[in-house]
């Protein structure tokens, strides 16, 4: 079984709606018959099995239904961002070294294309949060156990079992990315119609909701914030859970949301890698709403172990995980003797096997042998009503090795004494920020992860 079946074998009839974008639908025929008309003129073009197509579509139905023609043409499915720079495309290219090239104006054939694995779907990227994004290369079979090992629990029992029809799947992010994909192949797996955005605003995506009484979605950290900012947006009903995506949430974001829609946040966690191996089911929503903040506990068939540092003790370590399948080429310096992938963060688990993220290893600050960890430092910060946004890191120091910096977004005029005095309330004092820069923006990743490695610059080329 390939992943085309999801679009192939969908319970919904040939006539019924299956792909919404905000301005236009296909049914499922119609769906179908885009994917096979794509199919047959990617095998006219030359395109064989084995080899990559690049697609670059604004995210719609149609971006969906040529996903599902390379795969029926035995292709590589590579995503393109619709709104990606030229220098940023060509670096697609040269990586994955396409034989065609998709996008609105035309189809282009492209020379010395490469032969990939028969198993191999689809190619996405690393977050690039730390260092140059790197392609991971996702098989139709190790993606079909994840899809069904995460519906799994949710359904209580195997993917197969529907016992109602599903709500439609809201999918508020970019098909370029794999939380675009995934949730699309999620949506689809448990026999829903799929609703696409073409990009986050928060007066469509209330929108949405409501005309296609959306129950449940996805939501990355950085668009529950600007749902909860927005003073239009009052009301989100239907919707009673959302699930956090490709981003720590924080516990003051989620509360804030949940404060305002009366919606239930289930955080989750997951590295393009390895899937997702970490989450909330509604069960334990309900039966621990005091564990708010965690990403929950491991899925069916996940194990996870704790590595803690070199002389340290304590509850908090590097987070192991061994999931049932992993991504093509992990790098082997990751992965244990046991099978354990060394996710690079930091994790601590409590005595009820919640899964608490504590922050990227690599970010850590290490103050004259104290370790700071900018997320608790900017949840500090962000409590404070003039800062909207908030970013932590290190900078080098003679005496302490590495001391904390903040970057702060500011909505009202406020001193570095205010701030300070709100970091020593609530932190050690080896954890507050030796300066505080005033920015216009974060830089962000288009999932919204905050770029530490462009504030290091920044302050490194005196820019800040």
């Amino acid at each position: 079984m390939t992943l085309a079946a999801l679009l192939f074998e969908h319970p919904r009839g040939a006539a019924e709606p299956l792909l919404h974008g905000p301005a236009e639908s296909l049914t499922g025929a119609q769906s179908r018959a885009a994917a096979e008309s794509l199919a047959a003129r990617l095998r006219a073009a030359g395109v064989r099995p084995g080899h990559a197509v690049a697609v670059q579509l604004p995210n719609g139905p149609g971006v969906i239904t040529a996903m599902f023609g390379v795969w029926l043409a035995d292709a590589v499915f590579v995503p393109v961002n619709s709104r990606a720079p030229a220098f940023e495309r060509a670096l697609v290219l040269e990586t994955t070294r396409p034989a065609a090239m998709l996008t609105s104006a035309r189809l282009e054939v492209l020379p010395d294309p490469a032969t990939y694995d028969a198993a191999v779907a689809f190619v996405t990227w690393t977050s690039g949060t730390t260092g140059a994004p790197k392609p991971v290369l996702h098989t139709h079979a190790s993606y079909l156990e994840l899809l069904d090992r995460v519906l799994a629990p949710l359904r209580g029992g195997p993917a197969g079992n529907r016992d109602r029809q599903p709500a439609p799947n809201l999918v508020p992010v970019s098909l370029a990315l794999n939380a675009g994909i995934y949730n699309v192949l999620f949506g689809l797996r448990a026999g829903a119609e799929i609703v696409v955005m073409d990009r986050f605003e928060p007066r469509i995506f209330a929108e949405l909701v409501d005309r296609f009484a959306i129950r449940s979605t996805v939501l990355p950290p950085a668009a529950m914030a600007m749902l909860s900012d927005d003073p239009d947006v009052v009301d989100l009903s239907p919707l009673r859970y959302v699930r956090s995506i490709t981003a720590p949430l924080s516990p003051l974001q989620a509360r804030r949301f949940a404060d305002k829609f009366g919606v239930v946040v289930l955080n989750g966690y997951g590295q393009a890698e390895i899937g997702e191996v970490i989450g909330w089911t509604a069960a334990d929503a309900r039966e621990h709403p005091e564990k708010l903040g965690a990403v929950g506990r491991p899925h069916p068939g996940v194990a996870i172990k704790i590595a803690p540092s070199p002389g340290d003790a304590g509850p908090v370590g590097r987070l192991l995980v061994r999931p049932p399948t992993t991504a093509v080429g992990i790098a082997e310096s990751r992965v244990d003797r046991d099978g354990y992938v060394d996710t690079g963060d930091l994790a601590r688990v409590d005595d009820d096997g919640f899964v608490w993220i504590e922050g990227r290893a690599g970010d850590v600050i290490n103050r004259g042998g104290n370790k700071v960890f900018p997320e608790h430092v900017e949840e500090v910060l962000r409590l404070l009503p003039a800062v909207t946004d908030a970013a932590v890191v290190g900078i080098p120091d003679e005496r302490l090795g590495e001391v904390p910096v903040a970057f702060v977004v500011t909505a009202a005029a406020i001193g570095d004494a205010e701030m300070v005095d709100v970091c020593r309330e609530h932190l050690a004092p080896y954890k507050v920020p030796v300066a505080f820069h005033r920015v216009d923006a974060l830089p962000r990743s288009e999932v919204g992860k905050v770029l530490r490695r462009e504030l290091a610059r920044r302050l490194e080329g005196g820019d800040a």
